[in-house]
């Protein structure tokens, strides 16, 4: 395991337990997005660094009970989380890396990746993975429950140029690595880069 990857377990191993009660407030965020991304039943979903399943619920809503939805993070202290709520019912959850999917090329017509972008050590090589295993025409939704504003305050830091989740330099980071970005919403409320898997 690399530096970058111990890195992040441990950031969310100290977060894992709890997580959901540090943002109570997240759901209603979560639920909006899932709900807007225009999937149909039956749809194959995969939650990207799902941590504690969050999204796992209402991307179920959004597909049915005939989708497919696989939750997959790197860190098991946050699927042990997921599993204590009960979010495993709602899908396969994996503890793999997003740098290497143990999955099939163009398997998921949808990823859905809750504040993933932040946290990819290789952001260019790990987007292009997540287009392998996506059919061509297939959605990325790059979600967070507050904008990049509200998030920076809630941190206590300032916004800089170089964040990767500023319009100006996540389109052409996208573009690079598979994705054509289709909308781009950041507002105290949420965040959400729609992006179509290039053919």
């Amino acid at each position: 395991m690399t530096d970058d990857h111990t890195h992040v377990q441990e950031f969310f191993t100290a977060r894992a337990a709890d997580w959901d009660s540090r943002f109570p407030d997240d759901g209603p965020a979560y639920a909006a997005a899932a709900a807007g991304l225009g999937l149909r039943a039956g749809d194959r979903v995969l939650d990207a660094g799902c941590g504690t399943g969050r999204a796992l619920p209402p991307l179920r809503a959004a597909v049915g009970p005939t989708g497919v939805l696989v939750g997959l993070d790197l860190t098991p202290a946050m699927l042990r989380a997921a599993v204590r709520a009960g979010r495993d019912r709602e899908g396969t959850l994996l503890l793999a890396d997003v740098g290497a999917l143990p999955l099939r090329s163009g398997t998921f017509d949808a990823v859905f990746a809750a504040g993933l972008v932040a946290h990819l050590p290789h952001p260019v090589e790990n987007l292009r993975e997540l287009a392998r295993v996506v059919r061509p025409g297939g959605t990325l939704a790059l979600f967070h429950p507050i904008g990049r504003a509200a998030l920076a305050a809630r941190q206590g830091r300032r916004i800089t140029p170089d964040d990767l989740r500023a319009e100006a330099n996540l389109g052409p980071l996208l573009a690079r690595s598979g994705w054509r970005m289709t909308s781009y919403v950041d507002e105290d409320a949420r965040f959400l880069a729609l992006a179509v898997r290039e053919e």
